[in-house]
């Protein structure tokens, strides 16, 4: 029997995950394989979007091994964090596209800032990304003449640009009436299944998680732990919100 030797996209072990100086999340142990899809919930303000901004290289670890794209957080130098973005797409609640800028324009800015210069390279990226969202025909849009979930399929293709490893959706759904959010649910598992990409989202939304169940991490008390057994989040989060 071959031994299976692929590493975690995402490990953290016994971290410390802070906020601004703060100890939001003590003696996180997390482990995500490329791949996988994986949910974290809990209240505001319980250490979800820490821990996305520690992934991303923005709040930095002192305490405990984590290691992202191959990078080790410990030791991750400013100049380095470019390169560990670009392992990473990023979708936001508030889908966070630049108003003034078309579809197409809003893409290629992205690009352009992550080293892309050959025009034509840049035109198949977008058209392959727009494609793979359904939102192609919308590439000379204005951000405001698109619906919240059209808007929502173009932050996600704008994630895609750069083939992440990682996909990481910050209430993705959030700003989405109940039909929309379970069209951006059904688009975000068919890109992490057809993709490979690893998907980390952060929800309070407990219809979302019961519809589309996946290993979920709850975040409370200054800790951050994996539910095993799906009953235990059978719990009310209209709180969470």
């Amino acid at each position: 029997m071959e031994e299976n030797t692929e590493r975690p996209i995402i490990l953290f072990e016994h971290t410390d995950i802070c906020a601004s100086g703060n100890l939001v999340i003590s003696d996180l142990n997390m482990s995500i394989m490329p791949g996988e899809f994986v949910y974290i919930i809990g209240k505001v303000g319980s250490g979800k979007t820490s821990i996305i901004r520690t992934i991303i290289g923005e709040n930095p670890v002192t305490k405990g091994n984590a290691v992202v794209g191959g990078f080790n957080l410990r030791k991750l130098k400013n100049r380095q964090i470019p390169y560990l973005r670009r392992k990473i797409g990023v979708v936001f609640q508030d889908f966070q596209l630049l108003m003034e800028r078309s579809v197409y324009d809003n893409l290629r800015f992205v690009l352009r800032a992550t080293g892309w210069k050959d025009r034509r390279n840049i035109d198949d990226r977008i058209r392959r990304v727009l494609a793979a969202v359904g939102m192609e025909h919308k590439a000379d849009n204005m951000p405001h003449q698109l619906s919240g979930g059209e808007q929502q399929r173009i932050a996600i293709s704008r994630a895609l640009l750069n083939s992440p490893e990682i996909i990481l959706a910050d209430e993705p759904t959030g700003n989405l009436d109940g039909e929309t959010a379970s069209q951006i649910m059904d688009l975000l598992i068919s890109i992490n299944r057809e993709r490979g990409p690893a998907v980390i989202m952060v929800t309070h939304n407990q219809t979302i998680f019961q519809q589309y169940p996946a290993r979920t991490f709850l975040c409370e008390k200054l800790s951050c732990t994996e539910v095993e057994d799906e009953s235990d989040i059978q719990l009310d989060l209209s709180e969470f919100i």
